[in-house]
């Protein structure tokens, strides 16, 4: 699994068209966190324009798994070039849907590239004018519990070896939650073993992705 990627804000769809000697090229891209949600985002666009020659896809998610269709047109001059736009920006978590409607001129295999990337590109940027571009990072959120006077002491060695306050919990002691990026937990944990004289304070999550 990838360290960082790139994604969309969820629940927005950015659309685009772009025409090519009448044939118009509309793409639809979004969010998305699961295969079956691609699976669904492409129902719903395939049903928006039923009547359209062709409703090409290609979907990225961030455990590595992906597809692309070219839905009828000629092998690898559809849906590949669409994957091919995604992988090129970073994007992961991700599906985009090309509509085609025919123009009634036949534009050839280069031609067919250039307007499925065109179209995905042209959405591509709509996302990047609305700053809907979010960078994801693996994250390891580390948890400690402390009396209240080493709050402020393994905060600063929190912050001091690249890490940050996520929450705390004050009862008669403090439960203190930091987060790093994963990887970098580790100088923490070591300076927090040491200044414990041995004693293991922390408890270490499994990485997760969040927002950078």
């Amino acid at each position: 699994m990838q360290q960082e990627y790139k994604t969309l804000a969820q629940e927005v769809v950015h659309m685009a068209e772009v025409i090519d000697r009448r044939s118009r090229f509309i793409a639809a891209l979004t969010h998305v966190s699961s295969e079956a949600a691609a699976q669904a985002f492409i129902a719903s666009v395939k049903s928006q324009h039923y009547d359209a020659r062709h409703n090409v896809f290609a979907w990225v998610l961030a455990d590595g798994r992906e597809r692309f269709s070219d839905d009828g047109e000629p092998s690898r001059t559809a849906g590949m070039p669409v994957l091919d736009v995604l992988h090129g920006a970073g994007l992961a978590d991700v599906c985009c849907v090309v509509t085609r409607y025919f123009g009634g001129t036949l534009l050839g295999p280069g031609g067919l590239v250039r307007a499925y990337a065109a179209a995905t590109q042209a959405a591509l940027t709509k996302a990047q004018e609305a700053n809907h571009i979010v960078s994801m990072g693996l994250t390891t959120r580390v948890t400690c519990c402390i009396p209240y006077s080493l709050y402020d002491r393994v905060v600063h060695m929190a912050t001091s070896t690249g890490g940050k306050q996520y929450d705390a919990i004050f009862t008669n002691e403090v439960q203190l939650t930091l987060s790093f990026a994963t990887g970098t937990e580790q100088a923490f944990l070591a300076a927090m073993y040491e200044f414990a004289n041995g004693e293991d304070l922390c408890v270490v999550a499994d990485p997760v992705f969040t927002a950078r």
